[in-house]
């Protein structure tokens, strides 16, 4: 038998080692690999030969590698060209040293173009006997074709728990207040979205919706005269008509080419403030919380993610089963219960998948019923933790020396 690597990269999130538990469980019980190696740091740290061995993690080890949050492996933002043909060599030499038949590739969009990228250059090269094999992440929900990314469903759950919180506190007061709660999501609302399960939201601004200054202040002074208080919730990625970012600051340089983002929030406050449409407000940016807390994870996430590893470990038995990202639907007209399937992962690279604009209400009001139905299934459930002195058990990164 040969071997399997398996690596990350990108954003991680609470639920993406779940899935290379899943990988490493399944050889456990169906042993197609003699070692699943672990790659570290993705592309860029197995191009440096960094790769440890995952194969005789104990029961438990898995237990707690599957509730573990953050890229126990380590990621990274390293862009794979096609036009580098150096790196493409280099890969493929440390996996024939290896002997890797398949490597996993656990990511968002980037990572799936990696995939098919990978799975293109062996083709045109004549290289056989390497199999590349997608297994999706990302709290933006954002992959197209797959039904929903494993990482948002708990993402979800977790900035709901946030929505309803932070609300209840901001109301303590009788004081006139805007309460301004910022999501991530680049191109996509749909985590700002998911907070509308709280049932606090007021007002919510997407980037599927261009953002008015003028009818949104109005709207503002409208709830503001009705109750006293206003609760938004902002998409990091909110612009304006002509494209331009809502957000303070912007960059372009995140390794990929994409917008970093931040202060959305702080930017409309600062903007309701000098227009004098409130007398005070406040900014909660969650940052890196609403992709690695693991307090607020969904069973139903962990549960997935994991079934995920394990049904991309049985697929990549199949020879031919190569440049494939492994998805999840549900069946429409029957109760929650998605099923796997396999989708060329040049098919998910390099797209997009927005909100629905029929799924989003008129004047930032929020979300249709079917919105709250498609998201609400992804947030059930509690998984049974491993405690360590009283906090969640993790797993110590494998990136890091131990003594």
């Amino acid at each position: 038998m040969g071997n399997c690597l398996v690596a990350q990269s990108g954003g991680p999130t609470s639920v993406i080692n779940a899935t290379v538990a899943g990988i490493v469980e399944s050889n456990r019980l169906n042993p197609i690999y003699d070692h699943v190696y672990g790659g570290l740091n993705g592309i860029e740290g197995i191009l440096a030969g960094r790769i440890v061995d995952l194969t005789r993690l104990t029961d438990y080890q898995i237990r707690v590698l599957k509730q573990t949050c953050a890229s126990a492996l380590g990621s990274c933002r390293y862009k794979l060209k096609r036009e580098n043909t150096e790196d493409f060599r280099k890969l493929f030499l440390i996996l024939d040293k290896l002997n890797v038949d398949t490597m996993f590739y656990v990511g968002g969009n980037d990572s799936m173009d990696t995939v098919a990228a990978l799975s293109q250059y062996a083709e045109e090269n004549g290289i056989t006997g390497h199999r590349f094999v997608g297994c999706p992440k990302t709290v933006d929900n954002d992959l197209v074709i797959i039904d929903h990314t494993p990482g948002f469903g708990s993402a979800a759950k977790f900035m709901n728990v946030v929505a309803k919180t932070t609300w209840l506190d901001y109301n303590v007061y009788t004081r006139q207040e805007v309460f301004i709660l910022e999501t991530m999501g680049r191109d996509a609302g749909w985590l700002a979205a998911s907070t509308v399960l709280s049932g606090v939201v007021d007002l919510l601004v997407l980037p599927e919706v261009p953002f008015d200054k003028e009818r949104f202040f109005e709207l503002v002074r409208e709830k503001l005269s009705a109750k006293n208080k206003c609760y938004i919730v902002i998409s990091e990625g909110a612009r304006f008509a002509d494209g331009t970012y809502v957000a303070a600051a912007e960059a372009k340089n995140d390794g990929f080419g994409h917008a970093i983002l931040g202060g959305a929030g702080v930017a409309l406050k600062n903007m309701l403030l000098e227009e004098g449409v409130c007398e005070r407000a406040k900014v909660q940016d969650m940052s890196t919380l609403q992709r690695c807390n693991i307090s607020c994870q969904s069973r139903t996430d962990v549960e997935e993610s994991f079934k995920l590893g394990m049904s991309a470990h049985m697929r990549s038995m199949d020879p031919a089963f190569t440049g494939k990202m492994v998805a999840l639907k549900r069946i429409e007209g029957r109760p929650y219960d998605p099923v796997f399937f396999a989708v060329n992962a040049s098919q998910v690279a390099n797209y997009v998948k927005r909100v629905p604009k029929e799924w989003i209400l008129p004047d930032y009001q929020g979300m249709t019923k079917e919105f709250h139905d498609y998201v609400q299934p992804l947030i059930l459930g509690e998984p049974e933790l491993i405690m360590d002195n009283g906090i969640p058990a993790q797993m110590p990164p494998f990136y890091m020396k131990r003594g």
